[in-house]
């Protein structure tokens, strides 16, 4: 059995090999290493892949967050509804950009902010809302939307983990993560489903104005060299990763059906387990399961932790610490602040390996001592 491992970069790697290395000798042979031919390659790549107006490929997904606010006139002050439950880069640019974060509550089975949550959230101070699509999986966007239009609220997706996954309208219309709300934002972490080999990022939006203006901001207010029209940022994606992103998009289908099985396996090998609470799949949202997450019911999370560390099964808490109980956000929030569902679910979830060269004598494996755990 081959070692195993949360993500396995190097073996996801030799499918790719000769593209990338390809791509790669072209960049260092043009010396074309910022705002190259392979660059604006991908972002006309990923924009057709995700039927979008305008993709605007920047330096990582917390920088696609920050440009995506500072493109909406938001005054200090100004709320932004996130979820408490996520990874700190969400709320993190909302506090540096000096708007207020109210952090809410999210549902216990799919993990996201729900319609009603963000509906008993607003005030009239709320100008944006970021549903994070967490572990893979759209929040339900389409009521989202509706309340948001309703309240003049304009929605920036999260949508780092969830890139590839389809939200099905009620209509049947079917729509890619990270296009339906006002702006959608992602990362290209290596361990994202797609992932660089260093950092990157891109933003996306349906409205052309916005995304003029959004690109402006991402390379230093310019709408021409060394003209300004606004104050921006320098957040731009490298030409090397874009030629590692290039082959890994016309992959990504495939390695999230590559991820599915895994979690099929998973589903299966657990199902009657009273103490483990398998993933939920939402019927508006397809699941690419960046992360394979189990809720541990019986309050022994921690110690399987401990048994799965002492048989080298790699495993990881996401996220072990409610965003309001970091000292960073400790004069953002009030400090009698309680989300039940949010704090139950730092003390319950474990995610367990899951990538798209997973072999089934791993997963044996895996599965087998997890189930003798419970016995």
């Amino acid at each position: 059995m081959n070692k195993l491992q949360m993500v396995d970069l190097q073996g996801q790697y030799q499918e790719i090999k000769d593209e990338v290395l390809t791509n790669i000798n072209e960049v260092l042979d043009t010396g074309a290493f910022i705002n190259g031919p392979l660059v604006r390659q991908f972002t006309e790549n990923l924009n057709n892949y995700l039927s979008s107006e305008r993709v605007i490929p920047c330096a990582n997904g917390t920088d696609a967050l920050q440009i995506a606010m500072m493109a909406l006139n938001l005054e200090p002050g100004d709320e932004v509804i996130v979820p408490a439950f996520t990874y700190v880069a969400t709320a993190e640019v909302i506090a540096l950009l000096g708007l207020t974060p109210v952090m809410v509550d999210v549902d216990p089975d799919t993990f996201n902010i729900t319609p009603e949550i963000f509906k008993k959230a607003i005030t009239s101070k709320t100008k944006v809302v970021v549903p994070v699509h967490l572990y893979g999986q759209c929040a339900e966007m389409e009521e989202i939307m509706n309340i948001a239009k309703r309240h003049g609220i304009t929605v920036i997706e999260d949508n780092a983990q969830a890139i590839g996954a389809d939200y099905f309208h009620k209509s049947g219309m079917v729509k890619k993560s990270g296009t339906i709300g006002h702006i959608g934002c992602t990362s290209f972490y290596p361990s994202k489903n797609l992932g660089a080999y260093g950092d990157g990022g891109a933003i996306c939006t349906n409205d052309a104005k916005l995304g003029e203006k959004l690109a402006k901001i991402a390379n230093h207010g310019q709408s021409e060299r060394y003209y300004h029209d606004i104050i921006g940022c320098n957040s731009r994606l490298d030409s090397l990763q874009a030629a590692v992103l290039l082959p890994k998009l016309k992959k990504l289908d495939d390695y999230a059906r590559a991820r599915i099985a895994v979690a099929d396996y998973y589903d299966d090998a657990f199902r009657d387990i009273a103490e483990l609470k398998t993933p939920t799949r939402a019927p508006f949202s397809s699941h690419v399961f960046h992360q394979y997450t189990l809720r541990v019911l019986n309050g022994k999370r921690d110690e399987l932790k401990v048994y799965l560390d002492s048989k080298g099964i790699p495993n990881m808490i996401y996220y072990p610490v409610p965003l309001y109980k970091q000292k960073a956000f400790q004069h953002d929030v009030p400090s009698d602040m309680h989300l039940p569902v949010t704090e139950m679910l730092c003390e319950q979830v474990i995610s367990l390996p899951i990538h798209t060269e997973m072999q089934e004598d791993q997963l044996e494996y895996i599965t087998r001592e997890i189930l003798a755990f419970f016995k």
